[in-house]
């Protein structure tokens, strides 16, 4: 079992109540927080990272300038809604929320990847936001993935097809 598919089941433990979850050591200063808290800081900073990106993208005029709010609106969104996820109110809830995050976590790569094409920015930063918008959806994505699994939540085989055909 990977890390995040661990850190996912554990998470879904601690928020549903069906055990204790274990603490989790995020620093060398064994500070322990609980589950889930680790990636909610992450998506806060990526946040905060793509928000001064943005005032770069927004300065540089031009193309970057409409990109700007777009990309912004996307990247803070998904800090937004794991912090809603953490509030679920059931397991169908907290899933249903994670998938909208993992949606536009999807959405802040996609137009991060524009900016890096098309030049549209400082090129060192938008890579590195770039990978941080890949490992932040396929943390989010595991999370989903595992959530749905263990709370026995398929996805229906049209809704399979359509996500398939959208590939």
């Amino acid at each position: 079992m990977s890390s995040v598919q661990s850190f996912a089941a554990v998470a879904t433990r601690f928020v549903f109540g069906t055990g204790r979850a274990p603490s989790l050591c995020v620093d060398d200063s064994n500070e322990t927080l609980e589950p889930g808290h680790d990636i909610r800081v992450r998506t806060f900073e990526f946040a905060c990272r793509v928000v001064e990106f943005g005032k770069k993208l927004y300065e540089q005029g031009g193309v970057a300038r409409q990109m700007a709010p777009q990309l912004i609106n996307c990247s803070t969104s998904v800090a937004a809604i794991l912090e809603e996820a953490r509030g679920a109110e059931s397991r169908r809830d907290f899933i249903s929320k994670c998938s909208i995050g993992l949606k536009e976590a999807r959405e802040s790569h996609v137009r991060l990847r524009v900016c890096q094409r098309a030049a549209l920015g400082p090129p060192g930063e938008a890579a590195a936001l770039v990978d941080e918008a890949r490992q932040i959806a396929s943390i989010i994505g595991a999370i989903v993935r595992n959530s749905r699994r263990n709370a026995g939540i398929t996805i229906g085989s049209r809704a399979k097809s359509r996500i398939a055909q959208s590939l």
